[in-house]
């Protein structure tokens, strides 16, 4: 019963087997894979094989070898003609399946020389196919047309890779013979490059799938990923994208890098958009099935542009920090991160991975190398010397330099904010901050540097009103960049009020180290006017001194410079409503005295002289001596 109930179950199988399999040939492969599973169906196998006369075996081979042969031999592409393709596939698939069938009985020394033979067979045939599905690759690739894309997007992607005739921009130099066009620019990124014709995609899946059940699915990876990897480069070579070390890349001048960060950004955005994801699009079709292979071959293909493109970010990275360089750096930056997410979607297989984490490490390098450009840029304002100083006490460079540099900077807030936070959560050399942005503490922390480095500046002043001046000047000039730029938002109100009103106080200053003197002898005792005599010799004594003053005053002060003419005519009404109102009075109580007519000569300069003189002051010229003799 036992033996019929075996009989019973392996007669079951070859039932099925039958019904699913389309021929008998098909039949007997899968009752070979029953056969993994139950000896005894291994052992009903053998029994059937053996009932087949070993030399059909060798007279099948034979056959095949024939066919198979004829077509590696061939000196012309075997797809050139369909018919010769299709009967070379068919041959490779009974060469496979003939494999397959006799395996089992690979014991039998008949069977073993056959297989043998079958296998040497099998690798010619797949050296062959591995030929044809790269010339497949190189005539689809020439016959590509650069103006068809998918989704409608002919006309915003036309000319993609095409120049002018007139175009002079080439790379390569006067040989024309080696110019390679640079690429028109492209806006609207929602299409796929379909770089091989649907037909030729087809040829290559079949062939594909050959190679992959032969067991040479590694070698048709390598085949396909060394004739696309070509075209990668050769685009990025049309995007203007030089093949440059990172060491060639720090040494290049800072004007050309500018230039090659804008055409590096320029193609990163067109692989990671269009370029890669339509390789991937390629592979899958190729590799239709075959999704591990599909992986290795697209991270074959790209990994060569994709480390090109990151290595240059590296080597920006990794450069000089000096301040002016920046706003590349920052370019880098944010190219990187708004293009993250297509990083994760396109290199989302397990072979990429290190693409993905390669991208996001110097991602991150570049945001320490924006913290230490604000450390450089804190270092070249501790450094600035204080040596010659700024003719009438106008604006120092630094002031202008730094204001400016930080408004520009600011323009990049929400990125720059990203880039401190990172670093005060990362636990970089960058100050650990908690209680408020650490971006608005990095600003006030560079101002706070930038007014120290003014105070130390203006001691080189010998006249205390001048170094007010400077002051001012500079104090007046840091506000007002403050509060029309996003300095103002970061800094605060709070700190806006605070150093409007120091500008104040220097202003105060100068008055008081500037006229103070001048009001003082304008003012007089009492006890010099008792008598006329007295009155007399004081108030003329104090003439003296008053037109001697003021023309020094006038005659230096000529020569200061108020930037703001706002602030400038501010300090004028200053100086006036406090000194023609003292002048006035005075030169009302010196033409009383009783003996004017001696002294009249003293009065070198009327109300509206003085008035006229002090309109004159911070333009920044030597005043005339004006007045009346």
């Amino acid at each position: 019963m036992a033996e019929n109930g075996e009989e019973k179950l392996i007669a079951v199988a070859r039932h099925i087997a039958k019904t699913l399999g389309h021929n008998e040939t098909m039949a007997d492969d899968i009752l070979q894979i029953f056969s993994n599973f139950d000896g005894r169906f291994r052992e009903k196998l053998s029994e059937k094989l053996s009932d087949e006369d070993p030399r059909t075996l060798e007279h099948t081979l034979k056959s095949l070898d024939r066919q198979i042969s004829r077509y590696v031999s061939a000196d012309h592409p075997i797809w050139s003609d369909s018919a010769d393709a299709a009967a070379f596939l068919d041959a490779v698939d009974d060469l496979l399946s003939l494999i397959q069938t006799w395996t089992p009985l690979s014991d039998e020394k008949p069977v073993a020389a056959c297989l043998d033979r079958a296998d040497d067979l099998l690798q010619q045939s797949m050296f062959r196919l591995e030929t044809e599905f790269s010339t497949l690759i190189e005539r689809g690739g020439e016959s590509f047309d650069t103006t068809r894309f998918q989704n409608g997007t002919e006309s915003a992607a036309a000319n993609y890779f095409d120049s002018d005739d007139d175009n002079d921009d080439l790379i390569g130099g006067d040989d024309e013979d080696h110019q390679v066009p640079i690429a028109h620019p492209v806006t609207n990124y929602d299409f796929v490059i379909d770089a091989l014709p649907s037909g030729t995609i087809n040829d290559l899946h079949e062939i594909a799938k050959r190679m992959v059940a032969a067991g040479y699915g590694k070698e048709c990876s390598h085949a396909y990923s060394t004739s696309r990897r070509d075209f990668l480069e050769e685009s990025l070579s049309r995007l203007g994208l030089q093949q440059l070390s990172i060491e060639e890349v720090q040494r290049m001048p800072w004007s050309e890098l500018e230039d090659e960060i804008e055409k590096w950004t320029k193609a990163t955005i067109m692989s990671l958009r269009i370029l890669f994801p339509s390789e991937r699009r390629l592979c899958d079709r190729v590799f239709s099935g075959f999704s591990s292979a599909s992986d290795l071959s697209f991270m074959e293909v790209c990994r060569g542009s994709t480390i090109q493109l990151l290595n240059f970010a590296e080597a920006v990275a990794i450069g000089s920090r000096a301040p002016e360089r920046l706003f590349k750096v920052l370019d880098v930056f944010e190219t990187l991160r708004d293009l993250m997410s297509e990083f994760e979607a396109v290199f989302s297989d397990q072979y990429c991975l290190f693409l993905r984490n390669e991208a996001v490490t110097i991602w991150k390098r570049l945001g320490e190398a924006i913290r230490g450009i604000f450390m450089e840029l804190e270092n070249l304002i501790r450094r600035d010397p204080a040596k010659a100083a700024v003719p009438g006490g106008g604006l120092h460079p630094i002031t202008r330099y730094v204001m400016n540099y930080l408004r520009a900077a600011c323009r990049s807030r929400l990125t720059l904010e990203q880039v401190f936070e990172e670093g005060a959560v990362g636990g970089s050399d960058f100050r650990r901050v908690e209680a408020s942005s650490s971006l608005s503490v990095q600003m006030a922390w560079i101002m706070e540097l930038l007014e120290s480095n003014l105070e130390s500046k203006s001691k080189i002043y010998r006249d205390p009103a001048l170094c007010s001046v400077f002051m001012m000047n500079n104090g007046r000039y840091i506000v007002q960049k403050v509060r029309d730029s996003e300095l103002g938002s970061l800094l605060g109100d709070d700190w806006i009020r605070k150093h409007t009103a120091k500008v104040r106080q220097y202003h105060v200053n100068y008055m008081r180290s500037s006229w103070n003197k001048v009001l003082g002898v304008l003012k007089l005792d009492s006890g010099a006017l008792a008598s006329s005599n007295g009155a007399s010799r004081a108030m003329k004594e104090k003439l003296k001194l008053f037109n001697l003053y003021f023309e020094e005053i006038c005659k230096a002060q000529s020569a200061w410079v108020i930037f703001d003419e706002q602030m400038r005519e501010e300090m004028r009404i200053s100086v006036d409503g406090n000194l023609t109102p003292a002048y006035r009075s005075f030169l009302g109580r010196f033409q009383n005295l009783s003996d004017i007519g001696k002294h009249e000569k003293h009065i070198r300069y009327s109300v509206e002289d003085v008035e006229a003189r002090i309109s004159e002051l911070f333009e920044g010229r030597i005043g005339s001596a004006g007045g009346r003799k």
